[in-house]
């Protein structure tokens, strides 16, 4: 019972993991840019939930919304200030400009609420689950974290694949050139990019608060660097590939906590990261792109 518990507990944690890769790989995928600063702003989001929830007393889901609306206009502007312009620029810049961002948004939290960690209260009203005579108790934001990772992750697939603006996406994945001649509007194909993977960053922080309820300004520096390992690990561009790498994290983190150690739990992570990439760069799911010179 107790391995089922850190099974179910390592595929919860995944599910976030998998949420946030997701914005991680749509972004990379069609803007071809690495958004490190993807992992502060869940962290904003989970801020807006807090506030909106306890100091201006708006119920859960009016306060889950307002992080996701205050999330996605954050990724829009970020977007239009920060990487809109370096589009032309080469991967460097990009990299350098996004930790920039990353430290602004920490440093932002840091003067705004402090670096005291705040209590987050859990938005899942969902029960506690008790199975084999409660000798197996599932919690409910475990429950609601897994529904809510295969749902977004289902929801993201049929949107890019059953859609004229995924359809857009797409295209402007593969050539963003050609895409514009044939009429789409590639600028905002990649706002939407941005704000679709911010509303989901969002989503992610309200559901890490609520499993592991502390708050601090650093609150997602680490889950976004292992949910950008989980897109690697998966096959970066791949949105299949960002769910099950997150899972696959999710899994490997919490059994090598349960049984191994605490301590080396993340060395362990990050070396099943570095032999997967040894045996397949591309990731598991990741397609080899040969380019043409």
């Amino acid at each position: 019972m107790s391995f089922f518990s850190y099974l179910l507990n390592g595929i919860s944690l995944g599910a976030v993991y998998a949420i946030i890769a997701l914005g991680y790989t749509m972004v990379y995928g069609i803007a071809k840019m690495l958004n490190f600063a993807h992992g502060d702003i869940l962290m904003l989001g989970a801020y807006t939930a807090f506030i909106a929830f306890n100091s201006l007393g708006l119920p859960i889901p009016a306060s889950a919304l307002l992080a996701v609306i205050v999330c996605t206009l954050t990724g829009i502007l970020t977007e239009r200030i920060a990487y809109k312009p370096l589009r032309g620029a080469n991967s460097l810049a990009v990299l350098i400009t996004a930790i920039g961002v990353s430290y602004l948004l920490q440093n932002l939290a840091l003067l705004i609420f402090g670096a005291n960690p705040k209590s987050f209260q859990s938005f899942i009203p969902i029960k506690p689950l008790h199975l084999a005579g409660g000798a197996l108790t599932i919690p409910g934001e475990t429950i609601a974290t897994i529904l809510t990772g295969l749902i977004v992750a289902a929801g993201l697939l049929l949107f890019v694949h059953r859609t004229k603006a995924g359809q857009a996406m797409l295209a402007v994945s593969e050539d963003k050139g050609a895409a514009t001649l044939m009429g789409v509007n590639v600028n905002a194909t990649i706002a939407m990019t941005f704000a679709i993977g911010s509303a989901l960053a969002a989503v992610a922080g309200i559901l890490l608060c609520s499993a592991y309820p502390s708050l601090t300004p650093t609150t997602g520096a680490m889950p976004g660097i292992k949910a950008f390992v989980a897109a690697v690990l998966g096959g970066i561009g791949s949105i299949p590939g960002a769910f099950l790498g997150g899972v696959i994290l999710g899994i490997l983190e919490n059994l090598s906590k349960a049984y191994i150690s605490s301590k080396l739990s993340d060395a362990i992570v990050f070396s099943v990261l570095i032999l997967v990439l040894l045996v397949k760069p591309s990731g598991i799911l990741g397609k080899k792109i040969t380019e043409k010179v």
